[in-house]
Formats: C-alpha cells, structure tokens, sequence
C-alpha cells in the first residue's frame, strides 16, 4: 500500500508563482487547472514551468484539469486532446475535466452527444496511457435544464459509462459535490470508488434547520462548501474505503469556496486541511523498525 499523496489545486496561470510556496508548505503534488480557457501555448511552456517550479522537491503533478464543455464547443474537444497528449510531459497520468452538456437541456438530450466525443476522448487516453476522470459538479445545472456538466449525478454515471465503456474514463469525486444533492458520501464513494481516478479536498456543510424550514430549493442557502476538517464528512472513512480499494492517487485541496477561510484566510485554511487530511491517513509512512 502507497500513502495516498495530499496535494492542492493552482489555476495553471498562477502555477509558476504559487506551487513551490505550497510545495515549501508541504503539500506533497500539485494539480494543474485551467477554467474554460486554455491557450496551446501555455500547454507548450507548461514542461518547463512545472519543471523550475518544482526542481529539488518530491512533489508530482497528481493531474492536468481543463474544466470545459467539449459537447458543445469544437474549440474546448479539441483542446482536451492536446491536454491528453500533454499530461505526460509534466508527469500527470489524469486528465480531469467536465462532461460537458447540451446548454439549458437535460442529461438524457446530451448523451447521443457524450458518446461521439468522449467515446473519441477515451480512446485517445488509452493509447496515451492516462485517465479521463470527470469531476462531480453540478455547476449550478439539474438534471432537467444542465449548463456544462451532465457528469454530477450517480444516475448519469451510470448512463455515461455505458455509452463509454473504455476503463479510461472515471470520475474525479469529492463529497461536497454529492452533499448538496443530499447523497451521502460514504455511501456513493463505496458504490464508485473503481471508477475514481481523482479527488479534491473539499467538503460541505449540510445546514438541516435551514432544510427543515425552507427545503432546499434556494429560499434559503443550506449546504456551505468547506475545507477538509471544517465540514461533515468522516474522512478517516474516506480513507478506508480508498485504501481498502487499492486507491495509490492522490487528494488534491480544492480550494477558494470556504466562506469562511477565504480571502486573508486561504491559506491558513488550505494548510488545516492538508494537515487533516495527512492526520485521516495516518501521517507519513514509517518504516518497521525490525
């Protein structure tokens, strides 16, 4: 068994100045992010700015995330392929990403769609040797009426590993993104844990009186996103599920979404939940002393 690496998120822009302070800090691997916007020649130089900034360290890159909507915009398909022929230039074996949707449609309408471009996508990570894993995030859609990524929801996994049935396709997963549709963690983590290549650090807190008073459908906020050590997960369970399952990946910290540790905070939040998160695994691997 492998200590389950604990890293943290920086948008791929910011990469050269903020990895190795958070490195220096002792996050053990880097994820690289890009929102919706990733130029090709920022994937060009990014070998060598991952290389200065983490030169001297042990620190890996965990995964190469271009968050975009590759069933509607050609741009985004296209670029997603270059991400996967660039991951292993910077050592990442995940490519994480959105499953994209059909804008103001349901999951159902977007499938037809998924199939041609990730069934296309997954054979490319195939024979790249790297895994496509889909984060978790409802970014604000439903089930009905989607905005960018049909891949929130158990029930579309389902539907979006039978149109896809390549082993190269899975989920980054995170329990905030399940905890605000009501679906426990524990639970759905168990359910999937083969199919999870990635995950971030971030949790929630379900607020129950607010439920109990106005439900859940915005009159009033009732699930707050946390950082690890700050929210309701058991994380010592989540650890035991993925050690029970063979998990080697890594956790990387998701942060910018506490509203609390935000801000003058971040950082002092950032480093509670690397510091809990290393505590939930058991700290550093100890050789036997026989």
């Amino acid at each position: 068994m492998k200590n389950i690496r604990i890293g943290t998120c920086v948008p791929g822009r910011n990469f050269a100045q903020w990895a190795p302070k958070l490195v220096q800090a002792g996050f053990e691997c880097v994820t690289v992010n890009y929102h919706m916007e990733m130029e090709p020649e920022e994937l060009a130089a990014l070998p060598e700015i991952v290389k200065r900034a983490l030169d001297g360290t042990s620190a890996t890159i965990s995964a190469l995330g271009f968050y975009c909507n590759a069933l509607e915009n050609p741009e985004h398909e296209k670029k997603l392929h270059a991400a996967i022929d660039a991951a292993g230039t910077i050592g990442a074996k995940v490519v994480s990403t959105f499953a994209g949707a059909l804008e103001g449609q349901s999951v159902e309408a977007a499938m037809p769609r998924f199939r041609t471009v990730f069934g296309e996508l997954a054979s490319h990570a195939e024979a790249a040797g790297v895994k496509l894993a889909i984060e978790n995030c409802p970014m604000g859609g439903t089930w009905q009426k989607n905005t960018c990524n049909i891949g929130f929801n158990p029930r579309a996994w389902d539907m979006m590993f039978d149109a896809v049935p390549s082993p190269a396709l899975g989920l980054e997963w995170e329990p905030a993104h399940q905890m605000c549709q009501l679906i426990d963690p524990v639970a759905n983590l168990r359910q999937y844990v083969g199919r999870v290549y990635h995950l971030h650090g971030k949790d929630a807190s379900i607020h129950w009186d607010a439920i109990a008073r106005a439900g859940i459908l915005g009159a009033v906020n009732f699930v707050d996103s946390r950082f690890p050590g700050f929210g309701d997960t058991d994380w010592r369970k989540i650890f035991a599920i993925l050690q029970e399952n063979g998990y080697e990946g890594a956790i990387s910290v998701e942060g910018y979404h506490d509203p609390y540790y935000s801000h003058d905070w971040e950082m002092t939040g950032q480093l509670h939940a690397m510091r809990y998160l290393k505590w939930c695994r058991g700290g550093d691997f100890t050789p036997n002393p026989w």
